[in-house]
């Protein structure tokens, strides 16, 4: 008789079917359990490759974060680099929005994270930002991001005309704001990125340093 062939596991398989399940049935449905029933192997198995599901959700995360571009960084012109980051950091959050709350806490220990933000931290201050506020300009973004990510304006209201017409005689179009939530959402996201960067403009004329010293830090 033939034996039955195990499934292969590696971590970056599980990574994979851990963030189909996140994806689709969202965080709170992740378990162990499920993620050994999505990979058809027995739990025990799994313990073989991680020791958490905390490492698992790590992993994932590590995933997202590889495919944000900081790049841009590289060179000394700091507000195209945080455009550019910040618009990739919200395209890769927005692909996975469950998986936000997790990425919300921070980078941890993980690897993809903490080289994006050395990246960041380093081309600011390089750009003559203090390390204070590179620091905080790192954060701030993060703030914008993550909330554009998580939640959609545009969505929050119903389709329905009559909610709205007899109570709220300033939201008389507020039930046409489902159907263009993509675009209202997006446009939103830029028109907040275009204040933020306009304001750092004019702290940096106040507050740069040429060579990127500590000053201020």
């Amino acid at each position: 008789m033939v034996r039955p062939i195990r499934p292969i596991l590696s971590r970056a398989r599980i990574c994979a079917a851990a963030l189909a399940i996140v994806d689709r049935d969202g965080l709170g449905e992740l378990s162990m359990r499920k993620l050994a029933g999505e990979l058809g192997v027995q739990v025990s198995s799994l313990y073989e490759h991680v020791r958490t599901k905390d490492d698992v959700l790590h992993d994932v995360a590590n995933t997202i974060m590889e495919s944000v571009d900081v790049s841009a960084f590289e060179t000394r012109d700091w507000r195209h680099a945080v455009a550019s980051w910040a618009r990739s950091y919200r395209a890769a959050l927005a692909a996975h929005p469950h998986i936000v709350p997790f990425l919300a806490y921070g980078p941890a220990r993980r690897e993809a994270s903490l080289r994006r933000a050395d990246a960041v931290h380093g081309g600011l201050v390089g750009a003559g930002w203090p390390p204070r506020y590179a620091t905080m300009i790192g954060a701030s973004t993060k703030y914008l991001v993550i909330g554009s990510a998580m939640t959609s304006f545009a969505r929050g209201f119903e389709g329905e005309a009559q909610v709205y017409v007899e109570r709220y005689a300033h939201l008389m179009d507020a039930h046409r704001l489902r159907d263009h939530a993509d675009t209202i959402d997006r446009d939103s996201f830029e028109l907040a990125l275009e204040m933020f960067l306009d304001g750092l403009d004019r702290l940096h004329t106040r507050v740069a340093t040429p060579q990127g010293s500590v000053e201020g830090a």
